[in-house]
């Protein structure tokens, strides 16, 4: 996981330099989706494909297509422009209150449950509060400068481009206005990453395949992202990629951020839970801090420090409210089922849940079995 937020990380600061020297989000991340495609298909066709009769419905289909618009072409879109607009550090920051964003969307279609009267209930509301509080703050509130020594590692030609885009954007003024669109369109591709989980989510109940459904939907996002990009960017040339921060950043956010990255999630995910890989997101926003300041020479203000301090706080207090509301209701239903074994009664029920579990996958549910069994 520690190399996971170190490649995210690198998300925040090639692509960057990349977009201030010209390049257009939408070729951007027209190209990611395609090298994603290319990176994940043979995991797909080895892992899934030849191992397991897939059957890919209509309905599957349309799942995968409403996947691919929010989770992959609607949110990275948003995120890269709003990237383009503002410093990697605030972008990073904001990132962090996804969680928080999926909860209150979650919230409406029943999928999770606000109990006031419970701590670890009280812990969600209260987290979600200091993630939009952290959130609104970094937006809105710049604050005094922070004085930190120069490092001694700066890429040049990051640093001409940065000079550059900076001069750029005091000629034509406004850059405190575009850092908040730019603040506010990240915000935004949360919500749409936050609408994927939800849809994701539901789709994986009837149709388990990971590596099989991200690359379809990684397939359908690059049918979508060109035809965005070719409405937007009718110039042949912006999509001209040479041997430069261009085709770089481009293979780096396919290669490492699509590809390596959901791969080693994955797998993580499969050993520990995603309660263990939520907990490592606020990792990134450190080391794209360090590397903002190394290569960037990115400016750190009062507002932008204690917005993410705040949202950290959020961020935390929401993932333990779930954790604790999961330990709770595994106590519940190992103390009811330990009743059940106690009177004999409850082994027959194990062994057929544990088959309906797989069937579906559902980790949950399969865990909470598991442990249920342990006690």
């Amino acid at each position: 996981m520690v190399a996971v937020q170190a490649g995210f990380a690198g998300l925040n600061i090639l692509p960057k330099v990349a977009l201030d020297s010209g390049m257009s989000p939408y070729v951007m991340i027209a190209y990611r989706q395609i090298i994603a495609t290319v990176a994940l298909a043979p995991f797909a066709f080895f892992l899934e494909w030849k191992t397991r009769s897939v059957l890919i419905t209509r309905k599957i289909l349309l799942q995968i297509l409403f996947c691919s618009t929010f989770g992959a072409t609607i949110n990275q879109l948003l995120y890269f422009i709003g990237l383009k607009y503002t410093t990697p550090t605030i972008a990073s920051a904001l990132s962090n209150i996804l969680p928080a964003i999926t909860f209150i969307i979650a919230v409406p279609f029943r999928i999770e449950t606000v109990n006031m009267k419970s701590i670890p209930g009280q812990a969600k509301v209260a987290g979600t509060a200091f993630c939009v509080s952290g959130s609104m703050l970094m937006t809105f509130y710049k604050g005094a400068l922070i004085h930190i020594p120069h490092s001694g590692l700066h890429w040049r030609y990051a640093e001409k481009v940065v000079e550059k885009s900076t001069e750029a954007s005091a000629l034509a003024g406004g850059s405190s206005n575009k850092e908040i669109f730019g603040a506010m369109l990240v915000v935004g591709s949360c919500v749409a990453w936050a609408i994927w989980f939800i849809l994701q989510a539901n789709m994986s109940m009837s149709f388990s395949a990971p590596y099989m459904t991200s690359t379809i939907m990684c397939a359908m996002a690059s049918v979508e992202c060109f035809l965005i990009g070719g409405i937007i960017e009718r110039d042949i040339h912006s999509w001209a990629l040479g041997f430069n921060i261009r085709l770089a950043s481009v293979l780096y956010i396919g290669l490492i951020c699509s590809g390596f990255a959901v791969l080693l999630m994955t797998w993580v995910i499969e050993k520990r839970g995603p309660l263990f890989v939520s907990m490592f997101s606020p990792l990134q926003l450190i080391i794209v801090a360090i590397l903002g300041w190394a290569i960037l020479d990115e400016k750190l203000y009062v507002g932008s420090v204690l917005g993410s301090v705040i949202i950290i706080i959020g961020l935390y207090l929401v993932i333990w409210g779930k954790a604790r509301e999961f330990n709770m209701e595994v106590s519940d239903e190992g103390a009811a089922m330990e009743s059940e074994l106690n009177r004999g009664e409850g082994n027959e029920d194990i062994e057929e849940e544990l088959p309906i579990c797989s069937s579906i996958a559902n980790a949950n549910c399969a865990k909470k079995v598991f442990q249920i069994q342990e006690v």
